[in-house]
This record gives C-alpha cells, structure tokens and sequence, in this order.
C-alpha cells in the first residue's frame, strides 16, 4: 500500500516536471495531456495485439497499476494548469 502511494506521488511529480518543462519550451499548454493519452491508447493497442499479449495473458492490469496511472494523468492536467495561469498573469517562459 505505501509503495503505491509512493508510486502515486512520483508519477504525478514526474508528469508535472516534464509537462511544465515541455510547455515553457514548446509554448504550449496541454501538449503533455495529450502525449499522456496517446501513451495510454498506445498501451491498449499494444496490449489488444496477439495471444502472447500483457492484456490477453489473464494479467491484467489491477488498482496498484491504475492508480499511479491516474497520478500521472492529474500531474499532467496541473502541469497545463500552472502554465495557463502563470500566462495570465503576464509571466513569459522564453
């Protein structure tokens, strides 16, 4: 259980790092929540391919797998957040 909490909070950390970091130097703002869901669908489609697959193996994927997921996902959606309002604001990245 702790590992998964520790999981959690890494995953959003790293999602709204590498997302803010993205967004100052692409000069946009949901560009990692979009590369976040085209790494999901990736993974179903991946997964959805042949019988020797991770998804069709009866190893699918359990709470302790979802849920870091979904950290990831709201450090995504923070890291467009932050950037938005710090536009607002008047701060220029670059």
């Amino acid at each position: 259980m702790l590992q998964m909490i520790i999981a959690t909070v890494l995953m959003m950390v790293l999602f709204f790092g590498i997302g803010f970091i993205l967004n100052m130097l692409m000069k946009t703002t949901w560009f990692p929540l979009y590369a976040f869901i085209a790494l999901v669908i990736g993974v179903v489609i991946y997964g959805s391919m042949g019988s020797a697959s991770f998804l069709s193996s009866g190893d699918s994927f359990t709470i302790v797998d979802i849920v870091p997921a979904i950290g990831g996902l709201v450090g995504a959606i923070l890291s467009g957040s932050a950037i938005k309002t710090l536009r607002i604001k008047g701060f220029k990245m670059f």
